[in-house]
């Protein structure tokens, strides 16, 4: 029995030797390991050390206390840590390193950066903890370059490598310093609770943080000014890393795939405020569906055609190769919807305050931009607006119409090229003050479209607007309504025009308009032989091809709403005659006129018959057809109306008639 005991002893000691021994082996290897991976980062010039390495073998933890880390580059990038721990480490292959946790403590980065505008820039994290992380065995070096994008682009290929359940950092404090022109002392940032979840093959599930808080202080003019700034709640899903890679890297300028960097992104309240009195609230922010294209999105190529503050003004050869690359950049980003809600910023004037605005954009262009609930306040009064919206806005177009307008003005022709850039604009619920009246112009919609362009020159157009606007006694056009006790006109207009290029003919319809309680008329007009060449931006070469053009068929209709009875009432007071005497007054000049139009065409008597009753009975709806009994150059037709209207009618078959 003491032999069995003396042995159990004996292996016991043996065993517990042996584990210290393997424990020892095993810091020492990892010690070694460590400080070649570091060796390797010093053989590149760069500056790297640590503290004290250890590793506990039962929980296969490892700790570094005191990483520091300078770039070789010129300024230095410098990283420092002041406590790295991975517990759970394991080695599935050589090239890869996994923990079930990693937590680093008080790290530091920083980075002077050689631009004229951002100076330098510093990072600090209390706190960095991971779960279940995998990623490259050894550490990635540092860019050779200082530039803020290799680093941007550095970054990102880093956390594209990587692997992890969770990243979270619940602080992070940051300082920026500018360069002497921008007249600033600088300015501080902080993030707190931020999180990464789920990161894998380059792609990060969600990025979530509570709080974006920055500070700017300048100093313009010798005047001191601080501006801050509070983002909250900022979480964007299914982020591709990768793709953010992609536009800061050189190798990828031609790679003209299209790279979805966020599915969706939302934000809010954010809320700027500054010390010259700028206050700006945003309630919430929405944006789906940001995707870029590498070739087109070069943000290093845009930034080295912009000339640092302080050089010779750009010559326009410079100009238009930077607004070129602005077009480019827009032309490489798609963003399927942004919408900001709750907006407002304090004025002199008064708060502005709108109730949303949303835009998306394709291929550099805007498919629709809207506001929505606008309420402010002019110098003459309040101004609201229910919706205005530009459609179908070409902003990469725009920019490079720009660039090529940047050194001279354009000419009336090169002008026409900027039709095809927005295809339509639309006004709803616009309450507004009207000149010096004290009503307000309230209009419930005005909505222009065009398209079917030919060259630069739209085809096809259509218009309405309906509105109600106070009158305004100095305009002498509109004094007898005035006179009349009218005080407001509704107006309801329609105007659609098109032209067919099978059959070579262009017509207005429809056209309407209602005058209140005045007048509503409908027509439809046509011209024949309108050929392609008249849609020139060439004047001269429009206007020899509008030569051909022929008149077509004219169909008025004119319901009275009062309009008659008006006109009789102004003629009566002008005349100072009752308005019995007024009306027989009116329609005896009609009939005399009418007897001198009729013998050179006896078909005016019937439009001269049907005038006659329209005077005669108020409520009385007038229809006029005119169609050319052969063909009628419109320029003539125009010529002759000017100078003898009873000729220009004869060209025509004349139809009209009334009824109640």
């Amino acid at each position: 029995m003491k032999k069995i005991l003396l042995g159990l002893i004996a292996v016991v000691v043996v065993a517990v030797g042996g584990f210290f021994g393997f424990n020892f082996y095993v810091q020492h290897r990892v010690e070694g390991e460590v400080e070649a991976a570091f060796a390797q980062i010093r053989a590149t010039g760069a500056k790297a050390s640590h503290g004290k390495v250890s590793f506990d073998l039962r929980s296969r933890t490892v700790t570094i206390a005191d990483i520091a880390n300078e770039s070789a580059t010129q300024p230095p990038v410098s990283i420092k840590i002041a406590n790295f721990t991975a517990a759970g480490v394991r080695e599935g292959d050589a090239t890869r390193f996994s923990a079930d946790s990693i937590e680093a403590t008080d790290v530091e980065i920083g980075a002077a950066v050689p631009g004229q505008t951002i100076a330098g820039l510093t990072y600090r994290l209390p706190r960095v903890a991971v779960k279940d992380y995998s990623g490259p065995a050894g550490p990635r070096q540092l860019p050779a370059s200082a530039s803020l994008f290799d680093l941007y682009r550095f970054g990102f290929e880093q956390l594209a490598s990587i692997s992890a359940a969770s990243v979270s950092v619940p602080e992070v404090k940051g300082t920026i310093s500018f360069g002497p022109q921008m007249h600033s002392d600088g300015g501080e940032f902080a993030y707190s609770g931020l999180a990464l979840e789920n990161l894998k093959d380059g792609k990060i599930a969600s990025i979530k943080t509570d709080r974006f808080t920055f500070t700017v202080n300048s100093q313009p003019a010798g005047k001191p000014i601080k501006m801050t700034g509070n983002l909250a709640n900022l979480v964007a899903s299914d982020v591709d890393v990768g793709a953010m890679a992609a536009i800061f890297d050189p190798g990828k300028a031609n790679d003209d795939r299209e790279y979805r960097a966020y599915r969706h992104i939302s934000a809010g309240p954010y809320v700027i405020t500054s010390t010259q009195g700028l206050n700006m609230r945003i309630d919430g922010i929405t944006i789906d569906d940001v995707a870029f294209k590498p070739s087109r999105l070069q943000l290093p190529a845009l930034m080295a055609a912009i000339p640092p503050a302080g050089a010779a003004p750009p010559t326009p050869a410079q100009v238009r190769e930077m607004m070129e690359k602005m077009a480019t950049l827009y032309a490489g980003i798609r963003i399927g919807n942004t919408e900001l809600h709750g907006l407002s910023v304090d004025t002199p004037e008064g708060p502005v305050k709108l109730q949303a605005m949303r835009f998306n954009i394709d291929n550099g262009k805007i498919g629709e931009m809207v506001f929505e609930g606008l309420d402010a306040r002019a110098p003459k009064g309040p101004i609201k607006l229910g919706r205005f919206a530009l459609k179908s806005l070409d902003i990469s177009g725009l920019m490079r119409m720009g660039a090529e307008f940047s050194a001279q003005k354009p000419s009336a022709a090169q002008a026409f090229a900027l039709l095809p850039l927005i295809q339509g604009v639309e006004v709803k619920g616009l309450v507004a003050p009207y000149k010096s009246t004290s009503k307000p112009i309230n209009i419930d919609t005005i909505n222009l479209s065009w398209g079917r362009f030919v060259g630069p020159i739209p085809s096809e157009a259509h218009v309405t607007a309906k509105l109600t606007s106070p009158i305004d006694r100095t305009d002498v056009g509109l004094q007898p309504l005035a006179a009349a006790g009218m005080d407001t006109i509704a107006l309801d207009f329609e105007l659609g025009a098109a032209w067919t290029e099978a059959s070579h003919s262009f017509a207005l319809e429809p056209v309407s308009l209602e005058l209140g309680n005045l007048l509503k008329a409908q027509a439809r007009i046509s011209l024949a032989n309108v050929p392609r060449a008249v849609f020139s931006s060439d004047m001269a070469q429009a206007a020899t091809a509008a030569g051909q053009i022929e008149a077509g068929a004219l169909e008025v209709t004119l319901r009275d709403l009062g309009c008659v009875e008006l006109g009789i009432a102004q003629f009566a007071g002008v005349q100072n005659i009752s308005r019995d005497d007024a009306r027989r007054a009116i329609r005896d000049a009609i009939k005399a006129q009418g007897e001198a139009i009729g013998a050179a065409n006896p078909d005016a008597n019937a439009l001269l018959a049907a005038v006659t009753s329209f005077v005669e009975t108020p409520g009385q709806t007038l229809v006029i057809k005119l169609t050319p009994l052969g063909k009628v150059p419109a320029a003539q037709l125009m010529q002759l109306l000017k100078t003898d209207p009873l000729v220009a009618l004869a060209q025509f078959r004349i139809e009209a008639s009334t009824g109640l």
